[in-house]
């Protein structure tokens, strides 16, 4: 198990890679990737030794058992059978493989709590065993290959507590009479749905036969026809290889409506409309892209739009981005989500990390293509509201993560992938992007993004990669504005570099003024004048309040704004933070509605960590997730329960 492993401090790690290097305090990778080959890892002792070691393969994903150097899947054929009686799906994945290494004789697949019931190839069934779990890893599937390289079929079940799944009943949906199933595979939890290689190394097409009620329709991040009869058989293709976080289905009552000659929105009824209008501007947020940075790759970019117990704000699933309903504003004011779940069709879809460590290759490109959209479609003055608000979630983040989580190249070793989410490799990425966008140039920054995503496009790749490229590219194009100990500071070590820079906005500024204005007692709650607001300054005002606050100014701005009753999902998160810091009682039966009504973490989880910290608010704290756990997804349930506890 890896419950003990073993972490180094960043003092130590720099430490052993100088004296790796010499004495001229040059890190490494400096000269050469920080990488070093090291033996294939067996045994979590193992990896912690690695670990004391301070020694990395950047080449190797530390979160798959899987054999893909010896032999490697290339594309899978699912048939499944939905039972949402039972909650787990039934039926047969299909393998193709290459042999890397000719010789090999076993091949390794992930899997996390399936039920492994046979597997075959021509008719004949072959060897196999199911190792014993470990922890996030879960278990290896070693199968013995047949002397013919043919198909192999695996006949399988998931479990209902498969991490990567979630069933709703009908009571959770907006509908309310249909139930509800939707996967979430990133970062490693396709392996409790498919017996798969789960690494983002390994690419594969796919294809699938899904069996679900006739009531219900299935779509997945696949060719879906817009136009399909709901007969309770539904089958998809995916003909470009993708990595197996972005394999994703759902099954639910569903419909759709075109936004456009290429996009679409699938919803429950209720909420179909609605969410059409909301992001109308896909289309056009399709076409900005495509001029900037080349063609769309993926031939449709529809949207599907989930219950709100969904754990994110979105999912770049290829041809299907998984939206959360808490964007859905009724003002445009938070669809810079679609846009950046747009984005990832270019950085992460196509170019896509090789490695978990490597996830900022494709949030911190994501994050700097989604400005430039926003900036494109909506303006310069949104832009850079936008911008000033993901830096300070940026600094919120610094002044919270340990060092060893501030660096972009993290090192996840013995940890749950899923840990490397925060703001780090999204905001922290596309902040080292815009430096050296600011350094050489719009335009030839453009450029070679365009020839970036062209060279790389359907491949995996790491950290140590892209700087082999940047090597060969902008450092001997821009040598004299570009320096590789500059790259290396923002990519290995821990904050922000000094002279970075920073976005500002003049949007803001009379932001600033009223409520200094307000807190210096010169100007009442009701006299600010905001009727002209976007909600970007509306949460400008709000997350940069002092922390302590009064009964009588929280009291005044509720009385003023009606705050507490605030209808947008992310003014309302704000509120509540303050409400919960300050202790605010006239919003916390609304902070409880609201934590008993959505799951998306970004917005539960700041003020479930926040409830914790006294004993009145844990108390309050766990009666919401009580209530609120059995219709939280998995993701939602692991992050937040130890604040609970």
């Amino acid at each position: 198990m890896f419950k003990k492993t073993i972490l180094l401090s960043v003092a130590s790690l720099m430490v052993l890679l100088i004296s790796a290097c010499g004495d001229n305090g040059e890190t490494q990778s400096e000269a050469t990737p920080v990488a070093v080959q090291t033996a294939k890892l067996e045994t979590p002792s193992e990896v912690v030794t690695e670990r004391s070691l301070g020694v990395i393969d950047a080449a190797k994903d530390y979160h798959s058992l899987s054999n893909p150097d010896q032999v490697r899947v290339t594309h899978i054929a699912l048939d499944l059978t939905v039972d949402f009686d039972q909650k787990v799906m039934r039926g047969t994945a299909a393998i193709d493989y290459k042999k890397i290494n000719s010789t090999a004789q076993i091949l390794i697949l992930d899997t996390n709590d399936l039920t492994i019931n046979k597997v075959t190839s021509g008719g004949q069934e072959l060897s196999f065993k199911l190792q014993s779990g470990d922890s996030f890893l879960g278990s290896a599937l070693e199968i013995t290959l047949p002397e013919s390289d043919a198909r192999l079929v695996i006949d399988y079940a998931t479990s209902p507590q498969a991490s990567g799944v979630q069933w709703l009943t009908p009571v959770q949906t907006a509908g309310g009479k249909q139930p509800f199933l939707f996967t979430q595979a990133q970062a490693t939890h396709a392996r409790s749905f498919i017996p798969l290689q789960d690494s983002p190394q390994v690419r594969v097409t796919y294809e699938a036969v899904i069996r679900t009620p006739k009531e219900l329709l299935a779509v997945m991040s696949a060719s879906n026809d817009p136009d399909t009869k709901r007969d309770g058989v539904y089958e998809f293709n995916m003909p470009q290889a993708v990595p197996s976080y972005l394999i994703a289905l759902a099954v639910g009552d569903l419909e759709f409506k075109a936004m456009g000659e290429r996009t679409g929105v699938y919803a429950e009824p209720s909420v179909l409309e609605a969410a059409a209008a909301e992001f109308e501007d896909t289309e056009s947020m399709l076409i900005s892209t495509e001029k900037a940075y080349g063609p769309y790759s993926w031939d449709r970019y529809d949207l599907l739009i989930l219950p709100p117990s969904f754990p994110f704000g979105g999912m770049e699933n290829p041809r299907l981005s998984f939206i959360t309903p808490t964007v859905i504003a009724g003002d445009k004011s938070l669809v810079s989500l679609i846009a950046h779940e747009l984005a990832h069709s270019w950085s992460g879809n196509a170019v896509t990390n090789a490695t978990w460590r490597d996830l900022w290759l494709n949030e911190g490109f994501t994050t700097y293509l989604t400005y430039r959209i926003m900036e494109n479609v909506y303006g310069t003055d949104r832009f850079k509201m936008e911008a000033v608000l993901g830096y300070q979630d940026l600094e919120q983040d610094l002044n919270t993560l340990d060092a060893g989580d501030q660096i972009l190249a993290i090192d996840l070793r013995g940890r749950d992938p899923d840990d490397v989410f925060s703001n780090i490799p999204y905001e922290k990425g596309a902040l080292f992007l815009r430096e050296i966008e600011h350094k050489i140039g719009r335009d030839n920054f453009d450029v070679f993004l365009r020839n970036y995503f062209e060279k790389f496009a359907f491949q995996s790749i790491t950290t140590d990669q892209f700087l082999e490229h940047l090597k060969g590219t902008l450092l001997v194009d821009h040598a004299d504005k570009l320096s590789i100990k500059r790259i290396n500071q923002w990519v290995f070590e821990a904050g922000i570099p000094e002279a970075a820079p920073k976005p500002s906005s003049d949007a803001f500024s009379i932001v600033d003024v009223a409520r200094t204005n307000w807190l210096a007692g010169k100007l009442s709650a009701d006299a600010i004048e905001t009727e002209k607001w976007t909600v970007h300054q509306w949460l400008y005002f709000l997350n940069n309040m002092p922390e302590a606050m009064s009964d009588a100014n929280m009291t005044a701005l509720d009385a003023a704004f009606d705050l507490t009753n605030s209808k947008n999902n992310e003014i309302a998160h704000s509120w509540l933070l303050m409400s919960v810091v300050n202790w605010y009682e006239p919003a916390l039966p609304r902070l409880h509605e609201y934590l008993t009504s959505i799951g998306r973490n970004k917005l539960v989880k700041p003020l479930y960590r926040e409830l914790s910290k006294t004993a009145e608010g844990k108390a309050l704290g766990r009666k919401a997730f009580e209530q609120a756990k059995p219709g939280y997804h998995p993701l939602t349930v692991k992050a937040n329960e130890g604040f609970m506890k």
